[in-house]
């Protein structure tokens, strides 16, 4: 009978059925080897390398089912982390995925007998967060890396770092109006209107002024009309009414705006000085006009305005460029 080459039928259609998964029951964990048939299964049982692997594994049975179990639980885990990350997903999916390997390891040979008891193992040891629905058991990873603990962390420092002075100043001014309105107290009540001289009369009089003095926002108030004497007079200041907490707060940020803008306006008068001269080496500081100006020394050849110069560079003298004081700067 002649013997089959790589090319030949029978060679491909082994090769064929040899791809893919098989018959579990056809499998040999032990010496993890696949068969394609019954018959080519038994034989394997009967061959003298299976025998001195099983005798091995009758030495010592724990070694190789931890063994066994360590790997899947590593293969298992590594799938979860790297395909679905921190999702939920339902176990039975992932397991799907992790035995489309051809060489991997089989759950019979593990400690655990279903998958279920493996995902129940999973929560009870913390690697995972496991819930039961009506449509399975679903599991997400806990990522415990050190890395992305820290980059947690980082985060939740940025957060907390990234409050605007303006939600500080809401804040401030809720607890303001808390305290405000928790000191004071009880309502007023309306009470009806009574004298206790029904005959007496009260007349108001505005007392008429020329001049813008402090007297022009007094009332003046006379308890008997007849009664034009000076010394009889009770007057009286309006009082304001008293400021909140919020209206003092507001007029506090009103005014440090307003000196916030003082010193803007300080500052661009003073950076607009007028320092240029007929001479003066100076330094191009603008991107505006490209990379090959940056940082070019020039030389100011004339003065258009007090602020605007015609400048020439020292190292292409034909080239001549009007700027801004703003575009340039001094060099020593």
């Amino acid at each position: 009978m002649p013997k089959h080459d790589f090319l030949t039928p029978k060679a491909i259609a082994n090769r064929i059925k040899s791809k893919g998964l098989q018959k579990l029951r056809w499998y040999c964990q032990m010496c993890q080897k696949q068969c394609r048939d019954e018959n080519g299964f038994k034989c394997h049982l009967m061959s003298e390398s299976h025998q001195r692997q099983m005798m091995l594994v009758a030495d010592d049975p724990t070694k190789y089912l931890d063994a066994f179990s360590e790997e899947f639980l590593s293969d298992f885990m590594d799938l979860l982390r790297r395909r679905f990350g921190t999702k939920r997903v339902h176990n039975n999916q992932v397991y799907n995925e992790y035995i489309q390997f051809k060489e991997h390891i089989h759950m019979n040979s593990t400690k655990w007998v279903t998958l279920t008891a493996f995902t129940k193992w999973l929560g009870r040891e913390g690697l995972c967060h496991v819930d039961e629905t009506p449509k399975g058991w679903f599991i997400s990873y806990i990522d415990r890396d050190a890395e992305t603990l820290r980059k947690q962390e980082a985060l939740k420092a940025k957060e907390k770092m990234d409050y605007t002075d303006e939600e500080r100043n809401r804040q401030f001014i809720e607890r303001q109006m808390a305290i405000d309105g928790s000191s004071s107290g009880s309502k007023c009540e309306a009470t009806e209107l009574k004298r206790d001289n029904e005959e007496e009369t009260i007349t108001l009089k505005l007392k008429p002024s020329s001049s813008s003095g402090p007297d022009s926002s007094k009332l003046v108030v006379s308890d008997n009309p007849l009664d034009t004497r000076s010394d009889s007079k009770k007057s009286f200041k309006l009082k304001s009414k008293p400021k909140t907490a919020l209206q003092e707060l507001m007029e506090e940020g009103l005014r440090a705006k307003k000196m916030k803008q003082e010193q803007e306006a300080v500052k661009e008068s003073e950076d607009n000085e007028k320092w240029m001269s007929k001479g003066l080496i100076v330094k191009i500081i603008t991107k505006r006009l490209g990379d090959n100006y940056y940082k070019q020394k020039a030389k100011v050849r004339e003065m258009v305005t007090d602020y605007v110069a015609m400048v020439e560079l020292i190292n292409e003298p034909e080239t001549r460029i009007k700027l801004d004081v703003i575009h340039v700067e001094t060099k020593p």
